[in-house]
């Protein structure tokens, strides 16, 4: 038993290696016993799963697969649940044992026998469980079948669909409630109320017109005028808000070393690292917040471009705005699978130093130009403006800066490994009107969102100072 338990199990099972065996022996024993019946039986032991072997390579089960995630995108650290149905479209076999192949992340994979105890109507049902710690998008399945013939002599495994792919999307944290929305309100709605008469009734009243309902009619100012007078209808506007999110490599390496996340054996891994990820679980808790305040949002990366053309997993890579429940779970999506991008072994030299202390950009670093400016200047003043940032030099904080004066509030969080180093970074976005503050990826999010609340009064009034300077300037 030890012996055929060691045999491979993928071509015969241990009913079918056990009869090779047999026949083995039979024709032995006819050589050295001349026995014409034992030759006879012996090749029929031989025969027999051989014909069993190719029967189930020939003719092969066929089956369709249909899979439900539920729900069909989920947060990291969150449970879905994943339903199988299977059914039968060719010929029957014998006994068949599947098995839903996982990415390595997930644990073992989960067998069953088909049919199902409780099949209906020709169509098995499963379902089982899945927790991702991480984001991503990650191929579940394919089912993979093991047929045996009705004999049970050979074994024979293959997919029998193509696996789908589920979405994990990174979980946003709750944060405080603070200043950075402006003067806009809890709801997220400016009303514009704006008439020369300074009594609130003649603000909120127009004179009646052929149509308008009589439950409209504001009768203390209709008192006062001697004509009919309506509640006026207020204008309301949406407020906005620019997410600016740097997801250069350069900018999230710490010395511009290798980050972790290459690409795995499932396909699964990105490339990121630890600041990274706190600027997307930041991206993400920032768009759920204001999403709840009614503002409409727009990402961009530190180029200028769409922040998520580069992301796998976005639904619409060219998009840069987003508004509603809809945009916010298309935002959530594209963070799913985004990652760092450029080049993996960017080099500063002493020319590049150089630059940096004489002001200038790097040639080859096209961020924080005109491109990203001019998309500020067409939303000018309608919102505040937050950027995510990895480590920036000077240069690019200098440059920077003066998108400032296109937001009504701006703020910068600089995710590093060491913000001690970010100080004259800091400083240059901060002469240019943003409130900025420098992280480490070990950093509370709700701690760090609260600091632009909790900074020092005076260094914000500066700030705002210099927006104002930069609206009425040339």
């Amino acid at each position: 038993m030890a012996l055929l338990d060691s045999l491979p199990r993928h071509i015969f099972s241990s009913r079918g290696w056990g009869l090779l065996a047999a026949g083995a022996v039979s024709l032995l024993c006819a050589q050295v016993m001349g026995r014409r019946d034992l030759l006879v039986l012996g090749v029929l032991l031989l025969v027999l799963p051989l014909i069993s072997l190719a029967g189930i390579r020939v003719v092969k089960p066929r089956f369709r697969v249909y899979r439900e995630f539920s729900p069909s995108t989920v947060e990291t650290d969150s449970i879905t649940t994943v339903r199988l149905a299977v059914a039968r479209t060719g010929v029957g076999t014998g006994r068949v044992i599947m098995e839903e192949r996982l990415p390595p992340r997930f644990g073992e994979s989960p067998a069953f026998r088909f049919p199902a105890r409780s099949a209906s109507g020709g169509t098995s049902r499963y379902e089982y469980h899945l927790r991702s710690g991480k984001r991503g998008q990650f191929t579940i399945g394919p089912v993979t079948a093991e047929f045996t013939d009705p004999f049970g002599l050979s074994l024979h495994r293959h997919a029998i669909d193509d696996g789908d792919t589920l979405t994990v999307t990174p979980a946003a944290v709750e944060l405080p409630v603070t200043g950075l929305a402006g003067a806009r309100g809890n709801d997220g709605i400016t009303a514009t109320r704006t008439r020369a008469n300074p009594s609130d009734d003649d603000v909120m009243t127009r004179e009646y017109r052929h149509g308008d309902p009589m439950r409209r009619v504001h009768w203390p100012a209709t008192a006062r005028h001697g004509a009919l007078m309506v509640r006026q209808e207020e204008s309301v506007t949406t407020p906005e808000a620019t997410v600016i999110l740097d997801h250069r490599y350069v900018a999230h390496s710490s010395g511009y070393s290798p980050v972790f996340g290459s690409t795995g054996d499932d396909g699964s891994e990105l490339v990121t690292s630890d600041t990274f990820e706190w600027a997307v679980t930041a991206a993400m808790s920032v768009a759920a917040h204001l999403a709840e305040l009614n503002y409409s949002l727009r990402f961009l990366d530190a180029a200028g471009e769409p922040a998520f053309h580069r992301s796998s997993s976005a639904p619409e890579p060219d998009s840069e705005e987003y508004s509603g429940a809809t945009g916010l779970q298309s935002i959530a999506e594209s963070l799913a699978a985004i990652q760092l991008t450029g080049p993996h072994h960017a080099r500063r030299d002493h020319d590049s130093v150089r630059r940096e202390h004489a002001g200038g950009a790097d040639p080859a670093q096209s961020v924080f130009d005109d491109r990203l400016m001019d998309k500020l200047v067409a939303h000018r003043m309608r919102g505040p403006v937050l950027a995510l940032l990895g480590k920036i030099s000077l240069a690019e904080a200098r440059a920077l800066a003066p998108a400032a004066g296109y937001a009504a509030n701006a703020f910068a969080v600089v995710i590093t490994d060491k913000p001690a180093e970010c100080h004259e970074a800091l400083e240059a976005l901060r002469l240019g009107g943003w409130r900025a503050v420098a992280v480490e990826a070990a950093t509370s999010l709700p701690a760090a969102w609260t600091y632009f609340d909790e900074g020092d009064a005076a260094m914000w009034t500066a700030a705002a100072d210099v927006r104002r300077g930069a609206e009425v300037g040339p």
